[in-house]
């Protein structure tokens, strides 16, 4: 079964974003780009809220300026091709591989589950991910956390009553001072 992971980067006081809605502090340096882009290999369809989306359209023409580095080429190459789902109550559209969802979260990762397929269900944007969170619906979490508190903004742990048990998977620390964790959620 695909497992369902959710991924991003985040401060050492646990957000993604500051309080002014900011992350230019979570651009990645080249070793955690190319982990970020190897992760999303490994993905089979993302999910993702509004925000996310608009925010990531960005990835969808970019690599058609040829000054640009490899790996952010790259890096566009493999989102562009990557299957999309949108959960949005005010999209009417979206473009490229992306499609908006038909049901509710549940139903849509239930269905994403139920499919053949490869590669990981990923969810993208907080607001996003506290659903799937209080839903139970999260089987992994991959955290790039940065050497850096921001004093507030949007948490990337929902505050919920529901507790998770979790084993941790992988450990990586960048020259940067970003430590990569993975943790598995314990059944």
């Amino acid at each position: 079964m695909r497992r369902v992971t959710y991924s991003m980067g985040v401060s050492l006081d646990g957000y993604i974003v500051d309080p002014d809605g900011d992350f230019a502090w979570g651009v990645p340096d080249e070793d955690v780009f190319r982990l970020s882009t190897d992760e999303i290999r490994g993905v089979g369809v993302h999910l993702l809220g509004r925000r996310l989306y608009e925010t990531m359209l960005y990835w969808e023409t970019v690599d058609q300026n040829p000054s640009l580095d490899f790996s952010t080429r790259e890096f566009a190459a493999v989102w562009r091709r990557l299957p999309k789902v949108v959960f949005s109550r005010t999209l009417t559209a979206v473009e490229g591989q992306a499609r908006l969802a038909s049901g509710g979260l549940a139903e849509e990762i239930g269905r994403l589950r139920a499919e053949p397929g490869e590669g990981d269900i990923a969810i993208g944007g907080a607001t996003l991910a506290a659903e799937a969170e209080g839903l139970g619906l999260i089987d992994e979490y991959r955290l790039r956390v940065y050497p850096l508190l921001v004093g507030g903004g949007i948490p990337y742990f929902p505050r919920n009553e529901r507790r998770a048990d979790l084993e941790l998977v992988e450990t990586r620390t960048f020259a940067s001072g970003v430590v990569h964790l993975r943790h598995r959620v314990r059944r």
